[in-house]
C-alpha cells in the first residue's frame, strides 16, 4: 500500500505542476545568473572577447557565476575612468599650482609678503632690501644680507635704548637752587 501511496503521489497532476514550476525556477534563476554575469562583465570589461568568454563561462549551471566571481576584475570602468580623471586633475594641480594662503586659502603672488584677503603674513621682508624671505633662507638671494642680521640690529637698537634709560633713572635729581636764589637776591 506505502508504494502505490508513492506511486499515485509522483504520478499526480499536482507533483507534476509542482516539478515544472521548480524546473522553470532553477532555469529562470540559472539565465538570471548568466544575464547578471554578461552585464557584470560588460561593466567591467573593455574586449568583447573578454565579455563573450565570461557570459559562456557564466552559463555553467551555477558553478560558472562562482568562477566569474573569483576572476573578474576589482573596479568597474567608470571606476577606473574616474580615478583617471582624478589622477589628472590632481597632477595638473600640483604641477601648475599657485601659491595659495594657508589661512583663507586664496590666490596669492610668490612675493606677497601678507595675504590680501586676510592680512596673514606669508613671508618675512629682508632687513635691508625688504625682499620676501623664504622661512628656511639663512640669507636673503637679492643682497646676500644674512637673515639673522635685521633682529641683530633691532636687538642693539633695544639695548642702547634700554640702557640710556636706565643711566638716566639712576642719576639722583636735581637740587632746585632758582628758589633759593631768588630769596638771596630778594633780601
Amino acid at each position: 500500500m506505502t508504494g502505490s501511496g508513492l506511486s499515485d503521489i509522483f504520478h499526480s497532476t499536482a507533483f507534476a505542476v509542482a516539478r515544472n514550476l521548480a524546473l522553470f525556477l532553477v532555469v529562470v534563476f540559472w539565465l538570471g545568473l548568466a544575464y547578471w554575469v554578461y552585464r557584470d562583465a560588460r561593466r567591467r570589461l573593455d574586449d568583447a572577447w573578454l565579455v563573450a568568454t565570461a557570459t559562456a563561462v557564466g552559463l555553467v549551471p551555477f558553478i560558472g557565476p562562482l568562477v566569474y566571481l573569483l576572476f573578474r576584475p576589482p573596479e568597474t570602468l567608470a571606476d577606473v575612468r574616474a580615478r583617471d580623471i582624478e589622477v589628472r586633475a590632481l597632477e595638473a594641480r600640483l604641477f601648475t599650482a599657485q601659491p595659495r594662503c594657508p589661512v583663507c586659502r586664496s590666490g596669492v603672488q610668490a612675493n606677497y609678503l601678507v595675504c590680501p584677503v586676510c592680512t596673514t603674513q606669508l613671508k618675512e621682508p629682508c632687513g635691508t632690501c625688504q625682499a620676501p624671505l623664504e622661512p628656511l633662507w639663512q640669507a636673503c638671494p637679492y643682497c646676500a644680507t644674512p637673515v639673522g642680521s635685521r633682529l641683530a640690529t633691532i636687538t642693539a637698537d633695544l639695548d642702547s635704548a634700554l640702557t640710556a634709560e636706565a643711566k638716566a633713572v639712576k642719576k639722583p635729581p636735581a637740587r632746585r637752587k632758582k628758589p633759593q636764589q631768588r630769596r638771596a637776591a630778594a633780601s
